[in-house]
C-alpha cells in the first residue's frame, strides 16, 4: 500500500542511525583514561600510606591527596563515558559532555587569567615557593621537590639564596642552635667535576657571605627569575603540552554529542515505527 504524503522514508527493520565506529570509539576511549584514572588513585593512596602523618600537611595541598581526588574525579566523569557509550544512555552520555566542557572551559579561563594577570600569578608562585622553603625540612617529599628544582634551574631561595634565612633550621638568628645555620641545601652548591661523593655540607655558613664571594660555590640567583625565564623560552613547548591536554577532550565531547544525536535519531525512529506499524497508510 502507498506511502502516507509526509511520512518519513521507511528503513528495514536492522537499521540503525547509531554507528558502531563512534559507539565504541568513545567506550575504549573512555576506557583508556578510566585505567588511567585508577592508576592515579593506587598512586595516590600508597604514597600517602607510605607518608608520615605528622608531615602530610607541610604544603596546603598534599600531592598525594590531590592525586585521589583528580583520580576519583576522572573515575566518575569516564564511568559514565564508558557506561554511558555502551548502553546508549543519554543521560550518563550528556552528563559526560557536561563534565568535559566545564573542565576544559576551567582550564581555558585558568590560562586566560594567568596569562591576563601575569603579575599576581607571579606573586602567588613567589608565596608558594617562600612557604616550601619554611617547610623544606618537614615533609621528605617536598625536600626532593627542592632540591631537584633548584639543581635543575640552577638556583637558590625564592628572590636569591638568602630567602634561606625564612627556614627556622637555616635562619642565621645568633639563638638559632640548629647545625645548619645561616647556611643553604645542598642543591644550591655549584657542581663539583667528577664527584664520587656529594658534600650535603656545602653549603655551610653561605647565606653569612656576600653575593660575589658566595657566587664562588653556590647559585645566588633566585629560582622565580629562572622558572619565569625558563616559561618565557619554552612557550612552545608549554603551549603543545595544553594543546594535547585539551584535543582529548575536545574529542571526547564531540563523540559523545555525535553518539547522544544518534541515539535520539534511533529513538525517533523506533518510535515512528511502532505508531505506525498497523496504519494502513504505512
Amino acid at each position: 500500500m502507498a506511502r502516507r504524503p509526509g511520512a518519513p522514508a521507511a528503513y528495514g527493520e536492522d537499521f540503525s542511525f547509531v554507528s558502531p565506529l563512534v559507539k565504541y570509539l568513545l567506550f575504549f576511549f573512555n576506557m583508556l583514561f578510566w585505567v588511567i584514572s585508577m592508576v592515579m588513585v593506587a598512586i595516590g593512596v600508597y604514597a600517602r600510606l607510605m607518608k608520615h602523618t605528622e608531615a602530610a600537611w607541610a604544603l596546603a595541598v598534599d600531592p598525594a591527596i590531590l592525586l585521589i581526588v583528580v583520580g576519583i574525579l576522572m573515575f566518575l566523569l569516564t564511568f559514565c563515558g564508558c557506561i554511558g557509550s555502551l548502553r546508549e544512555n543519554i543521560c550518563l552520555l550528556q552528563t559526560f559532555s557536561l563534565c568535559l566542557t566545564i573542565v576544559f572551559l576551567l582550564q581555558l579561563a585558568a590560562g586566560v587569567l594567568g596569562f591576563v594577570f601575569s603579575d599576581k600569578a607571579r606573586g602567588k608562585v613567589s608565596e608558594i615557593i617562600n612557604n616550601a622553603i619554611v617547610h623544606y625540612r618537614d615533609d621528605l617529599d617536598l625536600q626532593n621537590l627542592i632540591d631537584f628544582g633548584q639543581k635543575e634551574f640552577s638556583c637558590c631561595g625564592g628572590i636569591s639564596y638568602k630567602d634561606w634565612s625564612q627556614n627556622m633550621y637555616f635562619n642565621c638568628s645568633e639563638d638559632n642552635p640548629s647545625r645548619e645555620r645561616c647556611s643553604v641545601p645542598y642543591s644550591c652548591c655549584l657542581p663539583t667535576p667528577n664527584q664520587a661523593v656529594i658534600n650535603t655540607m656545602c653549603g655551610q655558613g653561605m647565606q653569612a657571605l656576600e653575593y660575589l664571594e658566595a657566587s664562588k660555590v653556590i647559585y645566588t640567583n633566585g629560582c622565580i627569575d629562572k622558572l619565569v625565564n625558563w616559561i618565557h623560552s619554552n612557550l612552545f613547548l608549554l603551549g603543545g603540552v595544553a594543546l594535547g591536554l585539551a584535543i582529548p577532550q575536545l574529542v571526547g565531547i564531540l563523540l559523545s554529542q555525535i553518539l547522544v544525536n544518534q541515539i535520539k535519531d534511533q529513538i525517533k525512529l523506533q518510535l515512528y515505527n511502532q505508531q505506525h506499524r498497523a496504519d494502513p497508510w504505512y
